[in-house]
């Protein structure tokens, strides 16, 4: 017998029957970015991570809003490195924030795939 929500239409799929089956041998990764950012005006690194496009991400630190960030808008992406997901990525920002030294972050891009940072 439905229950009166059910009865008026209202009645909702237990969330079990949304899930995507598992395909055996296949992992699924979501690329994650660690990435660093520069502003001359600033003079400062802003180190993050994001699932996003770094370019969409990039839009938002230089737009005008209240975080560190948004206090400046010249922004610039001078190191990224891509991992397999958000956790590592997570893990790797931690682990260059906890560095704490400028000139680590400076050797660290040095080593980059970006020579004309």
């Amino acid at each position: 017998r439905a229950s009166a929500l059910q009865a008026e239409g209202r009645g909702f799929e237990p969330l079990s029957s949304h899930e995507t089956p598992e395909l055996p041998g296949f992992l699924h990764f979501m690329d994650a970015l660690v990435y660093i950012l520069h502003s001359a005006t600033a003079g400062k690194y802003y180190i993050g991570h994001t699932t996003e496009p770094i370019e969409e991400r990039l839009r938002k630190h230089n737009s005008d809003h209240d975080g560190f960030t948004g206090k400046f808008g010249d922004w610039q992406v001078v190191y990224t490195e891509r991992l397999a997901s958000k956790e590592l990525a997570y893990a790797r920002k931690r682990e260059i924030k906890g560095w704490k030294s400028r000139n680590m972050v400076e050797r660290l891009m040095a080593r980059s795939e970006h020579p004309d940072f």
